[in-house]
């Protein structure tokens, strides 16, 4: 049997519930079960500290971080003061990476979009030549390219996103999560990837509802004959919650009540302020849950609980994701893998990646139509057609997106690494 790696996972965060963070601890989990032990590097963390390695300077919300992107994006040059701390945080960051490797005696890093999406220019620099230096044998996890990101068109590096998102390194083996950014990568960059989709564990299915989470419904402010709607996503535009909103007000019926799990913010108020407005035009019952929804569950200062995305899930009815545009989509897999029935949005790598496989969903093609409506009334109110709804979904998932094809995957990747090695 081959020894087990020490594989050293870095990214500028390692912690809450954003993708990154979650679908790296999916591939640490599977590559556990494979014996491979893994190390945490970056810039905010929440891995066991005997794992990890944090480096306050590698977070893209670090101070110096931010005064460099202030310098960088929107604006077509850059002062050479700006160009000077670049080079001087990422030699240190680089010098950081040695240490990182020393500690944890590591074998293999894998690269969880630092050399992807463009928020830490000095970490990917550092990332890049600390790969050239050391010929270590590495893996880059891509979940947003640059150039599906509209912030990052107008720039003053272009010279370092040619560099290092993504470098041509040859000992560095690529991986993409949807067809659209392999095809975008080959073509930008000449660079081959492998294609790994985002997973979740279909063979092992979710626990029934435990205690803690008994009272979800009481909690959110539902009565016994309401229908609880799960919206779990964040508010922000390209989640398209207006369409849910519309969906709603068209099938008028009173029980159904929109709850949104994730808090707004991220990218400012103003959408939130709107979605509130319009469902309350529309009359249609809005219900901000994310002030209870967490990564963890605990108490806040008020004694109240806070629950996790997976303790909304057994209680919801329907789930609406109509997304305008994602990465992936792991609320498709979520409301799939706890049998609920799901109304999606069209975007790109659904109709690209994942309808293909077979998936059936009721999707919003642009606007809400009739067809789409009385498709969703039939959801909700025959269990009958449901029930073979949610089951012929759960196939198919457990088919194309569980940890087994994401087992396999890795273990080529690491059978490809070994042999370059040897």
């Amino acid at each position: 049997m081959k020894t087990p790696e020490h594989i050293g996972f870095v990214s500028t965060r390692f912690a809450g519930t954003d993708g990154v963070s979650l679908e790296a601890a999916k591939w640490a989990e599977v590559l556990w079960r494979d014996q491979h032990v893994s190390y945490w590097y970056g810039g905010v963390l929440d891995r066991d500290q005997e794992m990890s390695m944090c480096v306050p300077e590698a977070f893209f919300g670090h101070s110096e971080n931010r005064w460099i992107n202030e310098q960088l994006w929107n604006r077509t040059s850059r002062g050479q003061a700006a160009s000077q701390r670049i080079r001087e945080l990422a030699e240190y960051l680089k010098g950081t990476l040695y240490n990182y490797r020393e500690r944890f005696e590591l074998d293999i890093l894998i690269l969880q979009n630092v050399l992807t999406i463009p928020m830490h220019i000095p970490l990917g620099v550092a990332v890049t030549e600390f790969l050239l230096e050391t010929r270590m044998p590495a893996i880059a996890h891509h979940h947003d390219f640059h150039w599906e990101r509209q912030r990052f068109q107008i720039s003053a590096v272009e010279d370092y996103l040619e560099m290092a998102f993504p470098p041509r390194i040859p000992h560095l083996q690529h991986v993409v999560i949807n067809q659209a950014a392999k095809d975008q990568l080959g073509w930008r960059k000449g660079i081959s990837s492998m294609l790994i989709p985002n997973v979740l564990d279909y063979e092992n299915p979710p626990d029934p509802i435990d205690d803690y989470a008994a009272d979800v419904r009481e909690e959110i402010g539902l009565t016994p004959g309401d229908l609880l709607i799960l919206q779990p996503t964040r508010v922000i535009p390209r989640k398209g919650i207006e369409h849910a909103i519309h969906l709603l007000r068209r099938l008028k019926d009173p029980r159904c009540k929109l709850v949104v799990s994730h808090a707004a913010g991220d990218e400012g108020l103003i959408y939130c302020d709107e979605i509130c407005e319009l469902a309350q035009d529309e009359e249609v019952d809005l219900i901000l849950f994310g002030e209870r929804v967490a990564d963890r569950r605990q108490l806040n200062e008020d004694g109240h609980k806070i629950y996790v995305l997976k303790d909304l899930y057994p209680h919801a009815d329907l789930v609406t994701f109509p997304s305008l545009y994602e990465g992936f989509g792991n609320a498709l897999l979520e409301a799939v893998y706890f049998r609920k029935p799901l109304v999606i949005g069209n975007y790109s790598v659904y109709s690209r990646d994942i309808a293909p496989k077979g998936i059936s969903l009721p999707t919003v093609k642009g606007f809400i139509d009739r067809d789409l409506v009385e498709e969703t009334r039939r959801v909700l109110e025959d269990p009958d057609h449901r029930e073979r709804l949610v089951e012929n979904n759960y196939q198919i998932a457990q088919r194309y997106f569980s940890y087994r094809v994401l087992r396999d995957s890795l273990r080529l990747i690491i059978a490809n690494i070994r042999n370059l090695t040897e």
